[in-house]
């Protein structure tokens, strides 16, 4: 590894003990070897720092801080003014980056002079790991910021993007004083510096969770995410309309069986139009035993046991 690597891939780590070994080893794996692994316990209570640190101990990648709970988007910014590398990797610590991510990436960006920021489609998978669906995005720049003007983060996916550094630095990193909506907050400011781009093929396997903290903070999300996009319009001197407001709808699962219930038939569809009978199957199941009187669960269940499966439009 060169004294200054190319990359440096930024990962907080809170509180991930039964995922994080597999995502570090996702990143360690990956076919592009010119990267640093700056990573920070932010203050976990479970087993994460002593996964985290045997991990640290044998591989000259991996740079490591414990400290006390700050948040991720201070966290993301102090790892941001230790890292050397010429490309920031932005890195979830309970997701899996597929081994050819920060290859595909750097070889884009280094390609395109004018993009400050690239991301890519990505794989939803459940808490165990099981794939439900590939999420496309669109790849034009024009596109990627008329969505994210308009509140759709996802559509340059902060979990799997790669930034160049001094394109952050420019903009000030992230807003520490926003809780759950500083990665739209920062890739609308992005957008002002240069143009966003995205990979067609999967890069990443997003890990969605039916307990995620983001479910219970779907109203401070849309709220800081309202504000961040008038920011953003009022910087820009435009008129623009924030769409997820209309939506009046959760982000993620509550924590009783009638917000969950939804989630488990829509990640059961999910399964079942990706070719996945046994896990279309499984959360059909899951659905009426949550709520055995609703017809979702007992329609998807019916269609998952006999339906001839589908041909998936993305694989």
């Amino acid at each position: 590894m060169s004294n200054k690597p190319i990359v440096s891939v930024l990962m907080p780590v809170y509180n991930a003990e039964r995922y994080v070994a597999e995502t570090i080893e996702s990143i360690l794996s990956q076919s592009f070897t010119d990267f640093e692994f700056i990573i920070t316990n932010d203050g976990s209570t479970d087993g994460s720092l002593k996964i985290v640190e045997h991990y640290a101990a044998k591989d000259k990648h991996i740079r490591l801080t414990n400290r006390e709970n700050k948040g991720i988007a201070r966290t993301t910014n102090e790892m941001l003014a230790k890292a050397e590398g010429e490309f920031i990797a932005l890195m979830d610590n309970d997701d899996i980056a597929l081994p050819h991510r920060l290859a595909r990436q750097v070889e884009f960006i280094q390609s395109h002079p004018n993009v400050v920021g690239v991301s890519g489609t990505y794989q939803f998978i459940d808490e165990k790991g099981r794939f439900l669906l590939t999420s496309p995005v669109p790849e034009n720049n024009d596109e990627i910021q008329r969505l994210l003007l308009a509140g759709y983060a996802n559509n340059m996916p902060h979990p799997c993007a790669m930034i160049r550094r001094a394109s952050l630095i420019e903009i000030g990193g992230y807003n520490e004083t926003l809780k759950v909506a500083a990665d739209l907050d920062m890739q609308l400011r992005l957008g002002e510096v240069g143009e966003l781009g995205n990979i067609k093929e999967p890069i990443l396997k997003y890990r969605i969770h039916m307990n995620s903290a983001c479910g219970q903070k779907s109203a401070l999300y849309y709220e800081e995410a309202e504000a961040a996009c008038e920011r953003a319009y009022e910087r820009r001197g435009i008129e623009g309309h924030y769409e997820p407001a209309d939506l009046e709808e959760p982000m993620r699962p509550g924590t009783d069986r009638f917000s969950r219930h939804p989630f488990l038939v829509k990640y059961g569809w999910w399964a079942f139009n990706s070719a996945q009978r046994q896990t279309a199957i499984i959360y059909a199941l899951k659905a009426i035993a949550a709520v055995p009187f609703a017809v979702e669960g007992w329609q998807l269940v019916a269609c998952a046991l006999f339906k001839p499966l589908p041909t998936p439009e993305y694989s």
